[in-house]
């Protein structure tokens, strides 16, 4: 039935017209923002764990970088406990040289201050963002020998948690301006040492950054000092030895997080593509064919229309 009230073959045509339309403008959004889930009206379950997922890529992003600076911090205290070894090392020779009968250890000891300084001027310049772990006061109130380094990220279900590397540095400090006898903690390099070279910050006898042989004559009482002093920086370069070991583990664990952060992140990255990336070889196709729609929609409105005229015709 042809009827001039109600066209169905242009209803039909506007309707068709008008998804093609619509989907062209979905297909061009695409295209221009690179997603097929921008917002939440297009896909709310993949935009819901897109967004959360973001949200822990830039926290972990966060986490990259802590780990970067706890990685230079304990670099730089590792450089200068290595860098102390070999000044220590020094001051031992020359105190072996200082065993020989006739020397003048008043020279000696002339070298053996510039190398106990050198070794404060260290140790005080360790120091990254304001932190030093190789020179301390642990009779402040706000001194930890444990130091946390942010490590990681966790989300388990809806609970997040942040998780640490965590370094006792007590026994890695040179030096530590806490003068109490008690002090357990004292540093391996100003620490009181016993004649056995044991560090015991309850004895009285000397420390490695303090020690002077100028007075020291041939008498078998100062060569028993003397060979105390050897045994003392003997075992200060063990107690460093140790601590520079224990900064190499942990510098290695960090640089291993490091990486594993970096691969979670990119991982991160390729979930969050496949939910809402869009496919540009696919909405390229779906483009070109999207325009096509259109061309022969505004055709079929344009014939549809056109059949009104066709009645008018009868009634000529």
């Amino acid at each position: 039935m042809s009827s001039i009230n109600t066209n169905i073959s242009a209803m039909t045509a506007l309707q068709s017209l008008t998804a093609a339309n619509k989907a062209y403008t979905e297909t061009q959004k695409h295209i221009a923002t690179g997603l097929r889930v921008g917002e939440a009206s297009d896909n709310a379950a993949y935009w819901s764990i897109a967004t959360t997922m973001r949200s822990d890529r830039s926290a972990l992003s966060t986490v990259q970088d802590a780990l970067g600076l706890g990685g230079s911090m304990v670099d730089v205290a590792y450089t200068a406990v290595n860098t102390s070894i070999d000044l220590v090392d020094q001051i031992k020779t020359k105190l072996v040289a200082a065993r020989e009968p006739g020397i003048d250890r008043t020279k000696v000891q002339s070298e053996i201050s510039e190398l106990q300084k050198q070794l404060a001027g260290i140790a005080s310049s360790a120091s990254f963002s304001g932190d030093n772990w190789l020179s301390v006061d642990s009779s402040v109130s706000t001194y930890n020998a444990s130091k946390n380094i942010v490590a990681s990220f966790v989300r388990t279900g809806n609970t997040v948690s942040v998780q640490t590397i965590t370094i006792d540095s007590s026994g890695m400090d040179l030096f530590d301006a806490n003068t109490a006898a008690t002090n357990a903690a004292a540093g391996i390099l100003d620490g009181n040492r016993t004649t056995l070279g044991v560090l015991d910050n309850t004895a009285t006898t000397f420390s490695v950054s303090g020690l002077s042989i100028s007075a020291l004559t041939d008498s078998s009482t100062d060569l028993a000092t003397l060979d105390s002093y050897i045994k003392g920086a003997d075992a200060a370069i063990r107690e460093m030895t140790t601590a520079a070991g224990s900064l190499g583990a942990v510098k290695k664990r960090i640089g291993l997080q490091k990486d594993f952060v970096t691969n979670l992140i990119s991982a991160l990255d390729r979930g969050i593509g496949s939910l809402v990336d869009a496919d540009m070889n696919e909405e390229s196709t779906k483009l070109q064919a999207l325009q096509v729609k259109q061309q022969l929609g505004i055709q079929a409105l344009s014939i549809a229309n056109a059949q009104s005229q066709n009645i008018l015709r009868l009634f000529q």
